[in-house]
C-alpha cells in the first residue's frame, strides 16, 4: 500500500506542476490560482493530522502569488513522501483523530486520509483548469491513466 500512495503523491506533484505551469504561462487568473493555493494549503494541514502535530494556523485560502506554487508544490511533495516512506503495513489502517477548524473531532483511518488528499487535489485542479481554459489556455492531458501508462511505457 505505501507503494501505491507514493505513486498517488508522485502523480499529485506532476499534475499540480502542470496546472501551475499553466497558471504562469497564461493570462493571470486568480480564481486557478487560489484554487491551487487551497489545494496545496490542505495538503499541509493533512500532513500535520496525519503527523499528529499542532493544527497550523494560516489560512485554508492563503493569498499566495502564483510565482510561488511551483516551490510549494515540490516542498509539500517532498514532505509527504518523506512521512509515507516512515509507514509500516498497518499504518494505513490505523485511525486518526483530529478537529477539524470549526473544533469538531473526526476519527478515520489513514489510508482515507491520504485518498482524500489525493481526491481533493484532483477535484480543485480540475476548477482550476475550467478557469484557464474559459480564459482561453488549452489544458494539458493530466488523467492519472495517461501518467501510469507514461511510468510503464519508459524503460
Amino acid at each position: 500500500m505505501k507503494s501505491y500512495f507514493i505513486r498517488l503523491f508522485n502523480y499529485d506533484q506532476f499534475a499540480n506542476r502542470q496546472i501551475a505551469s499553466l497558471i504562469l504561462n497564461t493570462p493571470q487568473n486568480q480564481h486557478a490560482v487560489n484554487l491551487i493555493a487551497h489545494t496545496l494549503a490542505a495538503q499541509q494541514r493533512w500532513l500535520t493530522r496525519c503527523k499528529y502535530q499542532p493544527a497550523p494556523t494560516d489560512p485554508l485560502w492563503p493569498n499566495w502569488p502564483a510565482e510561488s506554487l511551483t516551490a510549494i508544490i515540490d516542498t509539500n511533495h517532498e514532505a509527504w513522501i518523506s512521512y509515507l516512506q516512515t509507514l509500516q503495513p498497518k499504518d494505513f489502517e490505523k485511525p486518526v483523530t483530529y478537529q477539524n477548524m470549526q473544533g469538531i473531532t473526526y476519527i478515520d483511518t489513514l489510508q482515507d486520509i491520504l485518498a482524500h488528499v489525493i481526491n481533493h487535489g484532483t477535484h480543485h485542479r480540475a476548477q482550476a483548469g475550467q478557469h484557464l481554459k474559459l480564459g482561453g489556455a488549452a489544458l494539458p492531458i493530466s488523467d492519472y491513466i495517461f501518467y501510469a501508462r507514461e511510468l510503464t511505457s519508459t524503460p
